[in-house]
């Protein structure tokens, strides 16, 4: 039996492992974050022991913490998730829609995520169902799946939301499928007005739970100030089929702040990393920051415990998505996507423990995972190795 842990040359956990320590006036679930990213695939969580499923070969492997922001743990929740959804995919045309919103709300976001973010996901849905519904655009009831970002390419806060639409949507008798225009979806000008004034709206709701504004005269200053400025909504070309749907949903479903892989250098003063330079048409560069500040920038995206940052809207609601996906079918006389299977290389790190890895022995065998051990577990059996 062998231990093996397989990592990229640098990793999250080794900037937290340096530079967390300098870290002050952390909230309990920051805390919990950076502590599950330093221990993931470490004895302090344990372990298990995989078995090849043709050859018996066994080695042990460190468990994964399964928190939603490590980048160790996203590739296999992405793929898991992606085995649902591909079976859910429409053979017409797919649109890609983003909602950003302004600025002048970071503040606010900041002391008010859960509640900040999920007026932005009731204005975008309210929005795009709004103005696909009206018979002056599309005429139809549409659905489709919405994912919160909340990070710019240098962890700055940018909060933003990516829809992903199929190109038409039953009319409101049921009775037919609507087609939009090959290549156009809806007016961009129009959603972002729309998505303005809900959103606004919305937010003058949610008013008395909102935390650090209580002046309301600044209040009002914020709303009248973002109301007399565009919105930015904007429309990517459209995807074509549901393989090239798969292929954006596996890098953009389960991605985090950042990625091992976009790490160049970690030392006991500073991070360096990958980005792209909006300003300067997504030119690449190699950004250095002040390890504790890379960290506070990475906490900027913690999302609150339990906050969904994958919803459906519309005809792809949960509870109505079987029964109207079946109706769209029909209409469209088609059968259920048949390719079920995930793409390659999802938006996270991969995750051995759970992706059946090949057997590096035989060659033709998966690891199957077996019982998790805890860590005094794991200590003892590696002791049996060392003395046998």
């Amino acid at each position: 039996m062998t231990a093996t842990l397989r990592r990229p040359a640098l990793e999250l956990a080794q900037v937290v492992r340096r530079h967390a320590h300098r870290l002050v006036d952390l909230s309990g679930e920051q805390q919990r974050i950076l502590r599950a990213i330093r221990s993931c695939r470490t004895a302090e969580l344990g372990g298990h022991v995989e078995v090849c499923d043709q050859c018996h070969h066994r080695r042990i492997a460190y468990n994964s913490c399964r928190n939603r922001h490590c980048p160790r743990c996203q590739g296999a929740a992405c793929a898991r998730w992606m085995e649902a959804r591909a079976a859910e995919l429409l053979p017409v045309e797919y649109f890609h829609v983003v909602f950003t919103l302004p600025d002048d709300f970071n503040a606010l976001a900041l002391a008010n995520r859960r509640v900040v973010f999920g007026v932005l996901f009731e204005a975008v849905g309210q929005t795009l169902l709004e103005v696909a519904a009206n018979p002056k655009r599309l005429g139809a009831r549409i659905g489709f799946l919405a994912i919160l970002h909340t990070w710019g390419q240098n962890l700055s806060l940018h909060p933003h939301v990516h829809c992903v639409v199929p190109g038409g949507g039953l009319s409101v008798d049921g009775q037919s499928w609507v087609s939009c225009r090959p290549g156009f979806f809806l007016p961009v000008r129009v959603l972002s007005r729309v998505f303005r004034g809900k959103f606004i709206d919305a937010l003058k709701k949610a008013r008395g739970k909102l935390v650090g504004w209580e002046d309301d005269r600044a209040f009002e200053r914020l709303l009248d100030a973002s109301a007399r400025r565009e919105w930015v909504v904007y429309a990517k070309p459209p995807f074509g089929g549901p393989e090239q749907v798969l292929k954006y949903l596996a890098r953009y479903t389960h991605r985090i702040a950042i990625s091992n892989r976009r790490l160049v250098s970690v030392n006991d003063r500073t991070v360096s990393f990958n980005c792209k330079d909006y300003a300067h048409g997504n030119r690449p560069r190699t950004m250095t920051l002040d390890g504790a500040e890379f960290l506070r920038r990475f906490l900027l995206h913690a999302v609150p415990s339990g906050f969904m940052r994958i919803r459906h809207f519309g005809l792809l609601a949960n509870r109505v998505r079987a029964k109207n996906l079946a109706t769209c079918r029909r209409l469209l006389d088609v059968e259920p996507y048949a390719d079920a299977s995930a793409p390659a290389s999802p938006g996270g790190d991969a995750n051995p423990e759970h992706e059946h890895e090949r057997c590096p022995l035989c060659g033709v065998g998966r690891l199957i995972p077996g019982p998790r051990l805890s860590p005094p577990q794991l200590k003892r059996l590696l002791l049996r190795l060392d003395t046998s």
